[in-house]
C-alpha cells in the first residue's frame, strides 16, 4: 500500500476517533492510543512510541527521537491535542521524516472542533 493510500485510511480513522471520543478536550495520549486501536482494527500494522537513533557527526546520541505512531513502517503520525497548531509542529515532523528516512507524515490535531481541519500532510522529498 502506498503512502497516499495509507494517508486516506489514517485520516478516516482519525475522524472516527474524534467522532467517537468527542473533542476537543482529552489529553494527547488518549487520542494517540485510541487512534492506534482504530488503525489496528482496520488491519494496519501500527507501532507506538517508536525510538529512532539520532546520529551526530558519526556518533549515536544517547537519547533517541521518539515517533508518536508509525503505520506500516511508512507513515509517521504526530498527534497533538492543542487549541491551535503552530508552524514548529510541522517543522518537527519534517525533521522526524528526514532522520528516519520516511517520506510522509501526518500531523493530526485532535484539539480542533473538526479534526479534519487539524490535519497537515508533511512530505520529505528525500
Amino acid at each position: 500500500m502506498s503512502e497516499n493510500e495509507l494517508s486516506n485510511l489514517i485520516i478516516g480513522a482519525a475522524i472516527e476517533v474524534h467522532k467517537e471520543l468527542g473533542g476537543p478536550g482529552l489529553l494527547e495520549d488518549i487520542y494517540e492510543e485510541a487512534l492506534c486501536q482504530e488503525l489496528v482494527s482496520r488491519g494496519l500494522r501500527v507501532e507506538r512510541q517508536v525510538p529512532v537513533p539520532v546520529m551526530y557527526k558519526g556518533r549515536r546520541l544517547k537519547r533517541p527521537l521518539v515517533l508518536d505512531i508509525l503505520v506500516e513502517d511508512k507513515v509517521i503520525i504526530e498527534v497533538k491535542a492543542v487549541e491551535k497548531t503552530i508552524p514548529v509542529f510541522g517543522a518537527q515532523l519534517l525533521t522526524y521524516l528526514r532522520l528516519s528516512g520516511k517520506k510522509l507524515g501526518l500531523l493530526i490535531n485532535f484539539g480542533e472542533t473538526r479534526v479534519s481541519e487539524g490535519i497537515q500532510r508533511v512530505v520529505n522529498h528525500l
